[in-house]
């Protein structure tokens, strides 16, 4: 077993750890109910006002852990769990949302960035896999499709690079409002803090997988 195969299941296991963790952390915070029996559409739309946000919508999207923020047409998407219900965990989430769409609302340059990169990976990630594999058929004959490939799945990790840094950001600015909101005390703040931290160690693992992967392919070619 080589160096980089090895490092691709080492990173693999610490993701499904993180993910363990993770699910652990939402599930127990899930039955802790939020103050005042805001439910996370609540606390979503509060947090919005508070920052001078009034043209963003609130709703709710179909499935589990879909919640995310669209900028194209200004909407805090919430999965049904967060959207109803009244919990630490729904309230974290729903704050964490609402934090990139403070970073949009503030010309955030790294949400910036990676929303102008969301066609080029779209591409990137279904198709560098594909043309990855095809060169190393024909790595004797058309070398240069391998590195094509390369070039289209450092892509992929660039936007992991810089995905990082901007969940990151968006769940300091949830948790810097749930204090200053005066919301929650000091317990609830920290089980906050605890669920959203391991939420972001999953976009670090993300990173690691594309790094480690990135590392595999690059030690195949160097040694054919």
């Amino acid at each position: 077993m080589n160096s980089g195969f090895l490092l691709i299941i080492l990173v693999a296991l610490a993701g499904y750890l993180v993910q363990a963790k993770l699910r652990s952390v939402f599930s127990k915070y899930s039955k802790v109910t939020f103050p005042q029996g805001m439910t996370g559409k609540d606390v979503a739309e509060k947090m919005l006002a508070d920052n001078g946000i009034h043209d963003v919508n609130v709703t709710s999207t179909p499935g589990s852990l879909t919640d995310h923020f669209n900028p194209m047409n200004k909407t805090v998407n919430l999965s049904k769990d967060v959207y109803n219900t009244c919990s630490i965990s729904a309230a974290a989430v729903a704050a964490h949302e609402c934090g990139h769409a403070v970073q949009h609302a503030k010309g955030y340059a790294p949400l910036k960035l990676r929303s102008a990169l969301v066609p080029v990976v779209q591409i990137s990630s279904s198709l560098s896999q594909i043309v990855i594999i095809a060169g190393i058929l024909l790595m004797n004959i058309f070398p240069f499709l391998f590195w094509v490939g390369i070039s289209m799945f450092m892509a992929v990790l660039l936007f992991s690079v810089i995905t990082f840094p901007v969940e990151l950001n968006a769940s300091k600015r949830a948790l810097a409002w749930l204090d200053n909101s005066g919301l929650v005390d000091s317990k609830q703040q920290s089980q906050a803090r605890e669920a959203l931290t391991w939420a972001a160690s999953t976009y670090l693992v993300a990173v690691l997988s594309a790094l480690a992967t990135l590392i595999y392919y690059l030690g195949f070619a160097r040694r054919n």
